[in-house]
This record gives C-alpha cells, structure tokens and sequence, in this order.
C-alpha cells in the first residue's frame, strides 16, 4: 500500500480519525507493516502492551478471559488502549488467514499527541464522552440486578 492509501485507511478508523490529517501522516509514516500467517500470533494474552495493530487485510481471531471471541477485519483498530497507557495484554490475537497490518507503537502515538495539542484533546475528549457512557451503562446494570 502507498503512504496515502495507509492514510486514508487509518482515517477509516474512527478513533484515529479524530487526530486530523497531519497526525494520520505522520502515523502511516512511523508505523511498521507487518505480515502474519494463517495461525501466527501477534499477542497473547499476559504481553506487555506497547502497542496497536490496524488491521489492512485478512483477519485476526481476538480470543478474551472467558472465551469470548471476536474477529476483527480490514479497518480495525486492535489494541487501542496500549496507545495511550502502560498495559498488559487481556487477550490473544491470532491471524485467522494471510493478514496485514501496521503497527502503532505507543510511543510514536505519544510523540503525535505531545506535538499536536488540538490532536490530544480530541482524543482526551472521546474518551471522556466513552468512560461516561460506561459508567451510566454500569450504573443501569447495577441498577437491574438490585
């Protein structure tokens, strides 16, 4: 894929989205490309967290504690919490078929958020606006089960 098709997808995603253009094109620009088999690993559940996988082609199973299972395909955002903090894996990610994928390592995520200020806080306000959903979803919840 070109810079500008890597871009474009990673403008798909709509977290990155929020960062604006000149963030996205220094994200395509740092970020590795990597290739997976059908049956690779990309993490296990337990790694150390340090960065986020967007996946371009293929698809990968994501397998969480308990089982639950999810698969994520072409413009999916894998990982996003370890772009911003110190984490471990709470789940493990194996390529399903051939898959690509770019690989955002939090500390050039860091990088683009400490050098574009307007870029942080949309992303600071996003998961505001998610954390607070997530606390009324919890309080219904908790309200239910009394």
């Amino acid at each position: 894929m070109s810079l500008e098709d890597d871009v474009a997808q990673l403008a798909r995603i709509p977290t990155l989205r929020l960062l604006g253009g000149p963030a996205l094109r220094m994200l395509a620009i740092g970020s590795e490309q990597r290739g997976f088999a059908s049956g690779d690993v990309l993490f296990r559940a337990g790694d150390d967290a340090d960065a986020g996988y967007v996946v371009q082609r293929g698809s990968i199973r994501i397998t969480a504690a308990g089982s639950q299972q999810a698969v994520a395909g072409p413009d999916t955002l894998i990982g996003e919490l370890a772009l911003v903090m110190t984490t471990r894996r709470t789940s493990t990610a194996v390529a399903l078929e051939p898959t690509a994928t770019l690989r955002i390592a939090r500390s050039l995520f860091q990088r683009i958020l400490e050098s574009d200020a307007d870029a942080a806080r949309r992303l600071r306000d996003e998961f505001m606006v998610r954390s607070s959903q997530a606390i009324s979803d919890l309080m219904l919840v908790g309200g239910r089960l009394l």
